[in-house]
C-alpha cells in the first residue's frame, strides 16, 4: 500500500512540475523589437546642423525623413513612416514626454531652410535627447524617460509608452519595495 501511495504521489508531482504550454492570443500583435542604441552612434557637432537662427537643429535621412530638434525641447520627424498608425507621416514629442504619430498636409520643417543630411551611423544630440540613423533606421530617444520612436522599413513605433509612475500593478508603489 505504501509503495502505491509513493508511486501516485510521484506521478502527481511530475504532472504538477511539468511546464505548461501557453497558447498565444492570435489577436495581439507581437511586441516591437528593441530600439537601436542611438547613443552608440558617433556624435556630430550640433552647430553644423543649426537652423532657424540657432533655435533648432535639423537633418535629413536617405529614406526621405526630415528631423528637427528644437532648443526649446520639441522634436520630431516628418516623411514616409512605414507601418505608422493610420498612415502617419509625422512623429513628434517634447523632452520628458512620450512622442505621438500624426498626419500633416505638408512637411512642417520646410521653413528651416537648407537641411544637411545626417551621415549613416551618427547621431545629433541636445540636452537629454539623441536622434540618429544607421542609414536605414531612424530613431530618437530621450535619456530622461527612455521614450522616443523608431522609423524603419519593417515598421514605425513609439518607445516608452508606459509610465511606471502611473501604469503599475494595483497595490504597488514605485518608491518603496
Amino acid at each position: 500500500m505504501l509503495s502505491r501511495t509513493i508511486l501516485v504521489g510521484a506521478a502527481a508531482a511530475a504532472v504538477a512540475s511539468a511546464p505548461g504550454i501557453a497558447a498565444a492570443d492570435p489577436s495581439e500583435p507581437p511586441p516591437p523589437p528593441p530600439p537601436p542604441n542611438v547613443n552608440g552612434y558617433a556624435p556630430v557637432k550640433p552647430s553644423d546642423y543649426a537652423v532657424l537662427g540657432d533655435a533648432a537643429y535639423a537633418f535629413t535621412t536617405p529614406d526621405g525623413l526630415t528631423c528637427l530638434l528644437q532648443r526649446s525641447g520639441g522634436y520630431g520627424c516628418s516623411g514616409p513612416m512605414p507601418g505608422g498608425p493610420e498612415g502617419a507621416n509625422m512623429v513628434s514629442g517634447a523632452i520628458g514626454g512620450v512622442p505621438v504619430f500624426s498626419n500633416v498636409a505638408a512637411n512642417p520643417f520646410t521653413s528651416a531652410g537648407d537641411i544637411k543630411p545626417l551621415p549613416a551611423n551618427s547621431r545629433l544630440s541636445f540636452q537629454t535627447l539623441s536622434c540618429g540613423s544607421d542609414g536605414t533606421v531612424t530613431s530618437c530617444v530621450d535619456s530622461r524617460n527612455q521614450a522616443g520612436f523608431v522609423i524603419s522599413p519593417a515598421g514605425s513605433f513609439i518607445v516608452g509608452q508606459v509610465n511606471p509612475l502611473v501604469d503599475r500593478p494595483e497595490g504597488t508603489n514605485p518608491y518603496f519595495n
